[in-house]
């Protein structure tokens, strides 16, 4: 017990700790199984983890890119589009690893063994929103790897507002319990209340600015949300170049579907969709009420906007 204790405290303080050689190069596949073998010797007092390897030649190991957010930005669609390339592997839930202290305490080993089998050649991939907006995660990645490769989705500031308390209210709703209306969130003493969590994970330069304390920007892939859901190929093509994948994804693999008003996929003659909870009805917000919203992101925009060098199409 006191080894294992030992070892997390050692994960933990240890920024040093990183793969042998950077988790991208120019193939396909990251970095490579012993390089996974040799980072969780580094992280553990006993050299008693254990490697489960297929006969077939495939394992678990740990993910060469995250996708850190934000949370009602598409993270889901990003995910389900990217596993359309053979050379994906990804991981089914989200884990909650670097941001849950008692999955965190778990250790490495731990966190490999929530991730899919893949072979060599693929690159694992993980998927946990709240990573964006979490503060000790950025310091966390950076300690497990450096040159984690990082996909960030983003949408309209006011949207995803939106988005978020929609998903909480009909998380309430199933379970039939009451949930207040959203005008009882936004609106505190006749003023837009900004301690609402929900507006907090809009402000994206506060929680940049805390990414890029770890990570340089060429190693943050920022996906447009909004240009995602209207046209997602074009997007998905940017990833494969960050990711630097072949390109596989094709056009042919997206499709309108007329009936849920968003794009489905089409792989290898299967055509698959989103889950139901996707792509929910926002609530009708009254227009001055949503116009000062918007006004209130405009400067917290601009200064994203400045941080990353780019601008998106956002009220």
């Amino acid at each position: 017990m006191a080894a294992f204790l030992l070892g997390a405290v050692l994960l933990i303080v240890q920024p040093q700790i990183v793969p042998s050689r950077p988790a991208i190069n120019s193939n396909a596949g990251t970095s490579s199984q012993s390089d996974q073998r040799e980072l969780l010797k580094k992280t553990s007092q006993k050299n008693d983890f254990k490697e489960d390897i297929h006969s077939n030649g495939s394992c678990q190991q740990l993910p060469q890119t995250i996708i850190i957010g934000v949370r009602k930005g598409g993270t889901r669609a990003l995910l389900e589009m990217l596993s359309l390339h053979p050379d994906i592997a990804a991981a089914e839930s989200e884990v909650h690893f670097f941001d849950w202290e008692d999955h965190y305490r778990n250790g490495l080993q731990w966190y490999i063994n929530q991730m899919p089998f893949s072979y060599p050649h693929q690159i694992t991939v993980e998927k946990t929103p709240a990573y964006f907006t979490s503060p000790k995660v950025p310091e966390r990645v950076y300690n497990m790897n450096q040159s984690m490769r990082l996909l960030l989705i983003l949408r309209d500031p006011s949207e995803r507002v939106l988005s978020d308390y929609t998903q909480v209210f009909y998380n309430h709703m199933q379970k039939h319990k009451p949930y207040p209306s959203i005008e009882q969130f936004l609106i505190k003493n006749g003023e837009l209340n900004v301690d609402y969590k929900a507006i907090n994970r809009s402000l994206y330069y506060i929680h940049m600015q805390n990414w890029l304390k770890y990570f340089p920007l060429d190693h943050i892939h920022i996906v447009d949300g909004d240009r995602l859901i209207k046209d997602p190929f074009p997007e998905i093509e940017k990833v494969e170049r960050f990711l630097k994948l072949s390109p596989q994804i094709n056009a042919s693999n997206f499709y309108f579907n007329k009936t849920k008003g968003f794009y489905c996929l089409r792989d290898s003659g299967r055509e698959r969709c989103l889950h139901e909870s996707k792509g929910r009805a926002h609530p009708q917000v009254d227009t001055r009420l949503l116009q000062k919203l918007q006004e209130y992101f405009h400067e917290p925009n601009k200064k994203f906007f400045e941080l990353v060098g780019r601008t998106f199409d956002w009220h």
